[in-house]
């Protein structure tokens, strides 16, 4: 009797756990507060690499674009053979570099990890002071 009541308990246990995780999965975590800079990550629709390539801009819903700093020392090089990727793990949104989980790839599969140290919004200013060759 003790044993199917232990065996009762751990499989209600079990099944309690994954409809949390399902619900957790389903339901990404709540949206950014209000005044917070982030966007979703499917909303990021192009990149660039100017100058010495530890800096990137992200082109965010067709307008808005972010800049975001990379570690000393990496350099991220566009051409026509890389493309940079994002893995996402666990919400959405992107807010702040620890939600970038970036890598530079090309065709033959070799990925060249990419550590951000911070991301900003830029202002319509500072998106008109970019050269244009160097836009995402």
């Amino acid at each position: 009797m003790v044993m199917r009541l232990k065996l009762l308990l751990s499989t209600i246990g079990a099944v309690a756990f994954v409809a949390t995780a399902a619900t957790a999965a389903a339901n990404p975590t709540e949206a950014p507060k209000r005044g917070e800079s982030c966007f979703l990550s499917n909303s990021w629709q192009g990149w660039s690499a100017p100058g010495d390539g530890e800096m990137l801009y992200l082109r965010v819903n067709t307008r808005d674009i972010y800049r975001v700093d990379l570690v000393p020392g990496t350099h991220a090089r566009k051409s026509g053979d890389r493309f940079l990727i994002s893995q996402v793990r666990g919400s959405n949104w992107i807010c702040s570099a620890l939600d970038l989980d970036l890598k530079l790839s090309d065709h033959q599969g070799f990925r060249e990890p990419l550590i951000a140290r911070s991301l900003r919004k830029l202002t319509p200013a500072e998106i008109a002071a970019i050269p244009r060759k160097d836009l995402p």
